[in-house]
């Protein structure tokens, strides 16, 4: 039997929407073996995080070490990494085990305002990280930190993804969320030569906690079962939509998405689901 497999390297996020409690269940909901490696644990529910305690990067490394020495992995995932020393010890565990399929969502800030990535690791992750992703899946305000330039147009849009290439990346995903300009949710894909544009509905809530967490994470399964890019992300686009569109309402903030929404609608569509 030909299990595949996915390592999420990323934070814990207590109020399970986010983090590696989201990357779990969508590797879960699409067929993979998920694992993980933790970076840091958030004291975090719907209203923001209270507080974030790291992991110290020989922890980080040791426990990418125990999955490299046995068990291995078909796509890595990494999310937040928060400074960069973890950041620095993730590249070089992934060098060294020579993973290719490395999916980088470069977490920088929660829903709720608060910051999960250090400033003077923002470099670090230019510099060591970008250049191993096989994809990589900023939103907007994201993209704007990497390339320093303000996005306001998708020309602009295109043109962060150019740059983002620029430091190594073999794809660039910019997510189209934060553009509330538009009617649709438009997501660019660009794979160093063409442009391609994944549209879904604007779904209006504000139950969007981890909705980049489970995009990224819905790539890593998929490029992990042996799709290539453009069908990765397809599919995460309707993971995601699906995930949205289930509203959970819990809490009384942000609430968090629909994990299991995907499944139980295409169940419905073919006729399987009661």
């Amino acid at each position: 039997m030909d299990v595949r497999k996915a390592l999420t390297i990323a934070g814990s996020d207590s109020g399970g929407g986010a983090g590696i409690q989201a990357d779990l269940k969508t590797f879960q909901e699409l067929g993979v073996f998920g694992m993980s490696a933790l970076t840091a644990v958030t004291a975090q529910n719907t209203l923001g995080v209270q507080a974030v305690y790291p992991m110290t990067k020989e922890a980080v490394a040791a426990q990418i070490d125990s999955i490299g020495a046995d068990m291995g992995t078909n796509a890595v995932k990494t999310g937040m990494l928060f400074s960069s020393e973890i950041i620095c010890a993730v590249s070089e565990k992934i060098s060294q085990n020579q993973w290719e399929k490395v999916i980088v969502d470069p977490v920088m800030i929660a829903k709720g305002g608060a910051s999960l990535l250090q400033m003077e690791a923002i470099e670090a992750l230019k510099k060591y990280l970008l250049p191993l992703a096989w994809v990589v899946t900023p939103n907007i305000p994201e993209a704007e930190v990497l390339t320093g330039m303000t996005i306001t147009t998708i020309d602009d849009r295109k043109e962060a993804a150019e740059r983002i290439i620029e430091f190594g990346a073999k794809h660039v995903v910019i997510k189209g969320g934060h553009d509330e300009k538009l009617e649709d949710a438009v997501d660019l894909l660009y794979d160093g030569t063409e442009f391609y544009y994944f549209n879904s509905k604007r779904i209006l809530t504000r139950n969007t906690h981890g909705t980049g967490c489970t995009f990224s994470a819905a790539i890593t399964a998929e490029v992990a079962k042996g799709s290539n890019v453009y069908e990765a992300v397809a599919t995460a686009k309707e993971f995601i939509q699906a995930a949205i569109e289930a509203d959970l309402f819990i809490g009384t903030g942000h609430g968090p998405t629909n994990h299991w929404a995907y499944n139980r609608k295409r169940g419905i569509l073919n006729g399987t689901n009661e």
